[in-house]
């Protein structure tokens, strides 16, 4: 069983950062891999990106390579994304995820957070 609390979100304009937190309870946080999604105004939800258990491995979305930055701190129970140089196509809520598999795809998280607002102004 693992709960997930997403922080950080607000208000920015374009050019700003934001660092989002995602803070997990309950069983090992170690040995879950965990995902970023969005979910823009009026669009689908969007795989962002993804850290191994270990945090050996990340996977980004092409748009937000050199932008974003997944990152975790096991010991805390912790998953951030640093978001740098937003923009507003940026502008969705965006949830963590947790799951067994260092993935893109929401079927293999099982495990989500309600989700934190990102706006972006022009």
């Amino acid at each position: 069983q693992v709960r997930l609390v997403e922080s950080g979100g607000g208000l920015v304009q374009a050019g700003g950062s934001l660092r989002l937190s995602c803070a997990a309870s309950g069983r090992t946080f170690s040995s879950d891999a965990m995902g970023w999604f969005r979910q823009p105004p009026g669009k689908e939800r969007e795989f962002v990106a993804a850290i191994s258990g270990s945090g050996g491995s990340t996977y980004y979305v092409d748009s937000m390579k050199g932008r974003f930055t997944i990152s975790r701190d096991n010991a805390k129970n912790t998953v951030l994304l640093q978001m740098n140089s937003l923009k507003p196509e940026d502008t969705a809520v965006y949830s963590c995820a947790a799951g067994r598999k260092f993935s893109s795809k929401t079927t293999d998280y099982y495990y989500w957070g309600q989700g934190t607002q990102v706006t972006v102004s022009s």
